[in-house]
């Protein structure tokens, strides 16, 4: 398996500055526009999966306990923003730092017919309590760019194709001349005709218009696993909006939300609820029924617990997310109740208990003097 921070050459501590500069560092190194080795490409697609996982607070922790493997099974994908491809070294570092590094040379042109991958988009589901638990496969419903099957994404309608453009004679490119006070400034821009195509439609498609795409409803199966909470996050590959001049799809971002439970508290992959026994049940011991995420389950209350003392069903807990077979525990914290109200029967035994707990020191079968007093 990789290692991310061996990658990146950080420390496992390392912070998301210390990580964007290091990213920055080793994609100038690799860019297969630069370094022209055989494995230049193969190295450069793994900064770009290193620093997507680790700049991203969920994938990390994950990362970071249980690797690669631990990502799949949580539902992230690891193939990195480069899976479809990359362009040159100013256009990555303006998608990841929003600007150019100037790495010199400057950056070749960007052929405007070359595939362009479509764009992520997010989607924000909300889950019960018990549906987060144990996990559920729920058709959700998208709207989102697809590929218009009239045209087959050409924009230009049927029987027809996009024409050579006049202005630019399919170049995509003119050359412009300005005029300014340090004389004729001559420039390379892109066709304003035909955006830099090269191409233009002059009978488009009458059902996307000349777009090549439409937007459209798919209904996707979603796997949800066992043991998601709130602010989960799930990719699904390609399931995004229609690349453009045949460019992959882009992915389609789950974000999980879960209603809290008005019964259980969740912490980790332990669930901890409270319960009420009688001061009786707490000193002389007990079993009583629960409800658990499994059902109702007897549990055996030790003669002498104390208040907000803790009783544990093991296993009874939330699915592991990357390891489903293993849980965590239900946490049951006893709380004793003192009755507000006693009758006379309950008012003589308690004082009774009474005597018998004022010379407890000196009576060392007083337990058992207590026992028989409930037990009558």
């Amino acid at each position: 398996m990789s290692d991310y921070y061996e990658i990146l050459g950080i420390d496992r501590n390392a912070t998301k500055d210390e990580i964007k500069s290091a990213f920055r560092k080793m994609a100038r190194k690799w860019h297969p526009d630069v370094n022209k080795s055989p494995e230049a490409e193969a190295k450069f697609k793994e900064l770009g999966k290193a620093y997507e996982t680790l700049m991203d607070d969920d994938k990390r922790a994950t990362y970071d306990r249980f690797g690669e493997d631990g990502l799949r099974d949580a539902g992230f994908s690891t193939q990195g923003p480069f899976a479809g491809g990359f362009g040159d070294l100013d256009e990555v570092f303006n998608a990841f730092f929003g600007g150019g590094f100037g790495f010199g040379g400057g950056s070749r042109q960007r052929n405007p017919n070359a595939p362009q991958r479509g764009d992520d988009l997010r989607l924000d589901i909300t889950l019960d309590f018990e549906e987060a638990v144990f996990g559920m496969t729920r058709e959700i419903k998208i709207d989102h760019l697809e590929q218009c099957p009239t045209c087959k994404g050409t924009g230009a309608k049927e029987g027809s194709k996009p024409e050579t453009c006049k202005h630019c004679g399919g170049q995509g490119r003119i050359q412009q001349t300005t005029r300014t006070v340090l004389g004729h400034v001559t420039q390379i821009v892109s066709c304003p005709h035909c955006h830099g195509k090269g191409t233009v439609i002059t009978n488009p498609c009458p059902d996307c218009h000349g777009e090549g795409r439409k937007t459209m409803e798919k209904k996707v199966e979603l796997k949800i696993p066992a043991g998601v909470d709130n602010g989960s996050k799930m990719r699904l590959s390609h399931e995004g909006d229609a690349g453009i001049n045949g460019g992959v799809a882009g992915d389609l971002y789950i974000v999980i939300h879960v209603n809290p439970s008005s019964y259980y508290q969740r912490d980790g992959i332990n669930v901890i609820t409270k319960l009420e026994i009688t001061p009786a049940q707490a000193v002389l011991g007990s079993t009583v029924s629960i409800k658990t995420l499994d059902g109702e389950k007897q549990v055996t209350i030790p003669a002498g617990i104390q208040h907000g003392e803790i009783v544990k069903v093991r296993g009874a807990g939330i699915p592991n997310l990357s390891k489903p077979s293993q849980r965590g525990d239900h946490i049951v914290v006893v709380t004793i109740k003192v009755p507000a109200h006693i009758s006379n029967n309950e008012k003589v035994l308690y004082e009774k208990i009474f005597e018998i707990e004022s010379d407890r020191k000196n009576n060392p079968t007083a337990k058992e003097r207590i026992k028989g007093i409930f037990n009558k």
